[in-house]
């Protein structure tokens, strides 16, 4: 079959059948791995940060947390050029470039890792540059949406984002693992010494182990590369779809100054929201990402040049319609708290648990030392995101037979009690000199919420396959992705505010009353007696 494909009509049964479907799944099971690589170069930084605390890197725990949510922040705001890539640019086209574009962060990262005495800045910098990967998500759902008859399209966005958010999970596991051996030899350059006690999925590390940190980085290379190729050569471009997608070479200049575009208010909006000495602090986080967010729309319409700025507008109508935005807020419950907590997760457990926590009535101040007996974030923190991404596309299965809605509804209110029992736990484990104790009660409710936002996940995208045209459902599905993507900067900011406050369980009190607010929103729109769209 031809790179361009000229007539797609998969929601004909006899075309589905005799040329649709392999095609269709073809490019499902390439845009599979090409999605996990970029879940795990954007998300990397969750594990990096925990690795350079044990190396003795020079930082606050403030700027290792700073680091996640840059990457986050930058992952998301990448997402809204991304959500109109494939109409403008091919599903092929994009998916090739973007996968390719990954090296960049994952090699460069892996050279700054090699010197804890360089600046902040670097750091911070190469964080930024892994927010390509978070980009992707969005450009890669809004195309497997183009391939799929509606009647299949829970079930095909589930299984590739699904699969596709292994990535986090596969992240995880994997860093520690090739973070233990010179994979590279000489290549690779030299061990770091451990100062602080590490861990993998076995259990701990002892302090004073050499340590390969720089293979976080490196170790993408070596599917990166594959994964490029096997895109550039057996995807399709859908001309129905994308009918400026013929000339590869333009294709690839309107992702990459679109990218660039994205890039600047990222960059603008962190040095007025991050404090000195890296900006200006001038903003708080709820003022700062919707300046984010609306600036990168209104750079893209404003420098968008030939036919791109009528592709841009046509697809801007998505915002006159109010399902947009209530889809928006409902993604963010699901894969918003998903990306959040993963994010947030490590770092959170080596704070929280890693630490005793011992109150002196005399002076009624709290001391945090060392705990001897802390679990190892590397140990555990992939078990939720595990969890989550395997039951996503259980999800979207479900949903295709009883309708999206109401499977989002019942997740909603497990999210609300998971979130609230989550924050008790926290509040018990920050005010105890054994906060271990905690650990396994922290641990099943932070699985029971992963598992509902996979669940969710995979609602979410029936619901918008339904209530949306096959014209529109790309771009709605990449901007609520996108919006949601923000989740990733947003937990882990809540989060480390509470804990510098000493009230960790005031971020997941507040996220269970945004939950409750979304389940009364779903109920709203799509449950109650007199909507107008029932149970999509």
């Amino acid at each position: 079959m031809s790179t361009n494909i000229e007539v797609w009509n998969v929601d004909d049964n006899s075309f589905w059948e005799t040329t649709g479907k392999r095609a269709a799944y073809r490019n499902l099971w390439i845009s599979v791995p090409a999605l996990l690589c970029g879940f795990a170069v954007w998300l990397m930084w969750g594990i990096i940060t925990v690795q350079m605390s044990n190396l003795g890197f020079p930082f606050s725990k403030d700027e290792l947390f700073t680091l996640t949510a840059i990457s986050g922040l930058a992952g998301a705001t990448m997402r809204i050029p991304s959500s109109f890539f494939i109409r403008l640019a091919g599903g092929r086209n994009t998916v090739f470039l973007t996968t390719a574009m990954l090296l960049s962060p994952a090699i460069g990262t892996g050279i700054a890792l090699q010197h804890p005495e360089w600046p902040l800045w670097v750091f911070q910098l190469m964080a930024l540059w892994s927010g390509v990967g978070g980009g992707n998500f969005a450009s890669s759902m809004s195309n497997i949406s183009t391939f799929f008859p509606k009647r299949l399209q829970g079930t095909a966005l589930g299984l590739n984002a699904g699969l596709g958010n292994f990535g986090v999970t596969t992240m995880q596991i994997l860093i520690p693992l090739v973070m233990t051996v010179g994979v590279f030899g000489a290549l690779g350059g030299d061990a770091t010494v451990l100062v602080k006690d590490s861990g993998w999925i076995f259990g701990k590390i002892p302090a004073g182990t050499p340590t390969f940190i720089q293979n976080a980085g490196f170790a993408w290379v070596i599917s990166l590369v594959p994964l490029a190729i096997l895109c550039f050569w057996g995807m399709n471009n859908l001309l129905p779809i994308s009918a400026d997608a013929r000339s590869t070479l333009l294709a690839f200049i309107k992702i990459t100054w679109l990218y660039t575009l994205a890039f600047v208010p990222a960059i603008a909006g962190l040095y007025l929201y991050l404090p000195a000495p890296t900006g200006l602090g001038l903003l708080n986080m709820w003022v700062a990402m919707p300046l984010i967010i609306g600036s990168t729309l209104l750079i893209m319409k404003l420098a968008a040049f030939g036919t791109m700025k009528e592709n841009i507008a046509k697809q801007f109508s998505i915002f006159k319609n109010k399902h947009t935005w209530s889809m928006t807020a409902l993604y963010l419950v699901t894969f918003g708290s998903f990306i959040g907590f993963s994010m947030a997760l490590p770092l959170s457990i080596t704070v929280i648990f890693g630490e005793q926590h011992i109150f002196d009535a005399a002076t009624q101040t709290w001391s945090h030392v060392k705990n001897p007996a802390a679990p190892s974030a590397l140990t555990y923190a992939w078990i939720g995101p595990f969890v989550g991404a395997l039951i996503r596309p259980v999800g979207g299965w479900v949903s295709d037979k009883v309708g999206g809605s109401i499977v989002t509804q019942i997740i909603s209110a497990v999210m609300v009690l998971a979130s609230a029992y989550a924050g008790y736990i926290m509040m018990q484990a920050y005010h105890s000199a054994t906060p271990e104790i905690f650990f396994t009660q922290f641990l099943v409710v932070f699985v029971v919420l992963f598992a509902a936002t996979g669940v969710g996940n995979g609602s979410t995208f029936r619901t918008v396959g339904v209530i949306f045209d096959r014209v529109q459902a790309g771009p709605v599905l990449g901007w609520t992705s996108a919006v949601a993507a923000y989740g990733s900067f947003i937990a882990p900011e809540v989060i480390k505010g509470q804990i510098k406050a000493g009230t960790p369980e005031m971020a997941m009190y507040g996220f269970a009353v945004f939950y409750a607010l979304c389940l009364i929103l779903n109920w709203w729109f799509y449950l109650r007696a007199g909507s107008e769209i029932k149970n999509p």
